[in-house]
């Protein structure tokens, strides 16, 4: 399977196991929460640098406290492997960041 196969939730399960990120419909969602806005704008600006580095940008709805990312492939209409990378990372930069998975 090449990194722009669509994936199905059932594909990715095992990846997400554990991780903020569930698979709803086409896409990926994750929500962390924060202690403050300005603590989700740090974690914000991090996960800026890797999808920049990844070529691959998130969705992002930015609150007093939380943040959620959406990611999908936009040029497939659905989950890839890149978003399993972006997802990885984002929950790599969240722990490092003191953000915990949110509901």
């Amino acid at each position: 399977m090449d990194g722009r196969s669509i994936l199905l939730p059932a594909d990715t399960a095992d990846d997400l196991a554990g991780t903020a990120f569930i698979h709803v419909d086409d896409q990926l969602v994750g929500t962390y929460t924060t202690d403050d806005f300005a603590s989700a704008v740090r974690l914000l600006d991090a996960v800026a640098v890797a999808a920049d580095e990844l070529d691959h940008h998130p969705e992002v709805h930015l609150g007093w406290g939380h943040i959620e990312f959406e990611l999908w492939s936009h040029d497939v209409g659905g989950v890839t492997r890149r978003d399993l990378a972006l997802a990885r990372r984002i929950g790599e930069l969240a722990t490092e960041q003191a953000a915990r998975p949110g509901n």
